[in-house]
């Protein structure tokens, strides 16, 4: 699948300019490193460590988690999850999924945690536990100069990533209020790749955009001024790395990040990426308020 994705953006490209993530804005310079904590480490359970840390993430979602030019797993969830690994002395294994497989993956101990900008929501927190590591909203996207109000979109267009909170949260609440207002329902566009929902938006496929809030702003950086925020930042919450229900893994992997809040590692990171705007200074486990 994504060797075809690759041929249809390639296409796409040249006919249009549009949105990629071939990714020469990685940062310049040798990731953030952390050192081995012993305290932390050693509260480590055997099986997250032998052999190694396996960690599920789904690509592209820049800056989150994309690969880079080489085809390597990079971004500022990658970094941090590898200062983690620091700390607890184990080394990171990072495996491509699919967005909707990696929480089932992670149940069933098929990895370790997942790491893919996943918002902590109480419907979530029902069959995983989340540790925080960030805070992220919802904001939406539109061709520049063209005028979208989030507050008022029944009877667009939208595009979104499949299974994000905005697939299975944001617009059906949306469209909830449409139907109370006696107004068209928005059209959900649903895309596998937040490339193709960008892509989309761009080429006049869709009327707006919505997406996290530092991938928006990530793509409208991209996007050579085609693209700009419509509306501010809205319905803030945690980022959080998944891990297995009443896994003793969670308290570990807070400790860890909170040890990097600590020492200032994590701000370090925040600002190689240009995102220190979500910056925490309390990791959790389990905040989520909705």
């Amino acid at each position: 699948m994504a060797a075809a994705c690759v041929s249809v953006f390639a296409v796409l490209c040249v006919a249009t300019g549009c949105v990629v993530n071939s990714e020469s804005t990685v940062p310049a310079g040798d990731r953030v490193r952390a050192e081995r904590v012993d305290s932390i480490a050693s509260q480590l359970p055997d099986w997250a460590s032998d052999p190694d840390l396996q960690i599920g993430v789904n690509v592209p979602y820049a800056p989150n988690e994309f690969r880079d030019d080489d085809g390597t797993i990079v971004g500022f969830g990658v970094e941090l999850v590898q200062a983690l690994g620091d700390v607890l002395g184990v080394q990171t294994v990072f495996n491509e999924a699919d967005f909707d497989r990696i929480i089932p993956a992670v149940q069933a101990r098929t990895f370790d945690l997942g790491s893919s900008s996943f918002t902590d929501t109480l419907e979530r927190e029902e069959t995983v536990d989340f540790v925080t590591y960030y805070n992220a909203g919802v904001q939406w996207a539109q061709r520049t100069g063209e005028h979208v109000d989030p507050d008022n979109a029944c009877g667009m267009r939208v595009a979104v990533q499949t299974n994000t909170v905005e697939d299975i949260e944001e617009i059906p609440a949306k469209n909830e209020a449409c139907a109370a207002a006696g107004l068209p329902p928005i059209d959900k566009v649903k895309y596998d790749s937040q490339d193709e929902a960008a892509n989309a938006l761009i080429l006049g496929r869709v009327d707006a955009l919505s997406a996290d809030s530092p991938v928006t702003a990530y793509v409208i950086a991209r996007s050579e001024d085609r693209l700009e925020a419509a509306g501010p930042l809205f319905d803030a919450a945690p980022y959080g790395f998944v891990v297995a229900k009443g896994s003793p893994l969670g308290p570990v992997l807070q400790q860890a990040v909170q040890y990097l809040i600590d020492t200032g590692v994590y701000a370090e990171i925040l600002e190689r990426w240009n995102m220190s705007v979500g910056a925490i200074t309390t990791s959790q486990i389990n905040a989520a308020t909705s």
